[in-house]
């Protein structure tokens, strides 16, 4: 039988980068480390690791393994979370993904409180703009706000992400506030190199609204740095420009024909079954937060 203690030295070791590094995060001997992935190994019959004094690289055995060691953690963590009492919350180490604009403006603040309301907890927020598999790279939980997804057994949609067209007070005092969609034309648009499209709800009507502009980039945290430097308007979530807005470094744009259609906050889990009271509590948190 597979040791669970032995695949956690394996699971720490991957995220850490070395033996030495999980040893510390698991609080036993370096030796003791080693020890146990070569038992592991044993117990399989092949080789998990490439080795050296300073880091590790799974071997092709160990990549295919690695998702189905995360699995038994996490199934050993639900049956311990399922007959823990409620009162003492949640425990082991929940890994969450959103994007980086998410996880800077909304995620990141949430976090002190949570981790002060269940102290077994531990959490690794995982900042990616890419969509990633959550079963094969461990996530718990991935946060994405966007249109409505293909796979909806996988999706629980938290709420809305209302967007709007946003602009620096130098920008509109150069070039002018733009009152209907047709003005858009007249001025620089700051354009997400995946979200060519603008989608505005007229008349209850979505119209998909192929924008041009001089500047793209493909990290909206870009796109809103150029807009507050004034270099044009730029299409945001509201969350993502609430503080710049108060700041009174952003300002937002409202046309009178036209309403950027809204997106949705959506969260993904592995398993539309098997859900864990570590990432429904963080669920909890996250839509009161929202």
């Amino acid at each position: 039988m597979i040791n669970l203690t032995d695949a956690e030295v394996l699971v720490e070791a991957v995220a850490s980068g070395s033996l030495a590094a999980a040893a510390r995060r698991l609080g036993i001997a370096p030796m003791v480390a080693s020890r146990r992935l070569s038992a592991l190994e044993a117990e399989l019959g092949v080789r998990l690791v490439h080795r050296t004094t300073r880091a590790l690289s799974l071997t092709t055995a160990g990549e295919a393994f690695l998702p189905h060691a995360r699995t038994l953690l996490e199934g050993e963590a639900g049956a311990r979370d399922a007959v823990r009492p409620e009162a003492l919350g949640a425990s082991g180490l929940l890994r969450v993904s959103a994007s980086s604009a998410f996880a800077r403006k909304v995620i990141a603040p949430l976090l002190p409180p949570f981790l002060a309301a269940h102290p077994a907890l531990r959490v690794e927020l995982v900042v990616t703009d890419l969509r990633l598999d959550l079963a094969a790279d461990g996530v718990d939980l991935a946060i994405r706000v966007g249109k409505p997804l293909e796979n909806s057994q996988m999706a629980r949609r938290l709420g809305d992400s209302a967007r709007q067209l946003f602009a620096s007070p130098a920008y509109l005092a150069a070039r002018g506030c733009p009152r209907a969609l047709a003005d858009l034309a007249g001025h620089d648009c700051l354009i997400q190199t995946s979200l060519p499209y603008w989608d505005f709800l007229i008349d209850g009507r979505v119209l998909h609204h192929r924008m041009e502009g001089r500047l793209t980039a493909n990290s909206i945290d870009a796109v809103q740095a150029a807009c507050i430097a004034g270099a044009g308007i730029a299409c945001m979530a509201a969350w993502n420009a609430a503080q710049e807005v108060a700041a009174g470094v952003l300002v937002p744009v409202e046309l009178a024909d036209a309403v950027v259609e809204p997106w949705g906050i959506w969260a993904i889990t592995p398993s539309p079954r098997l859900i864990p009271p570590k990432v429904r509590l963080f669920i909890a948190a996250l839509q009161e937060r929202l």
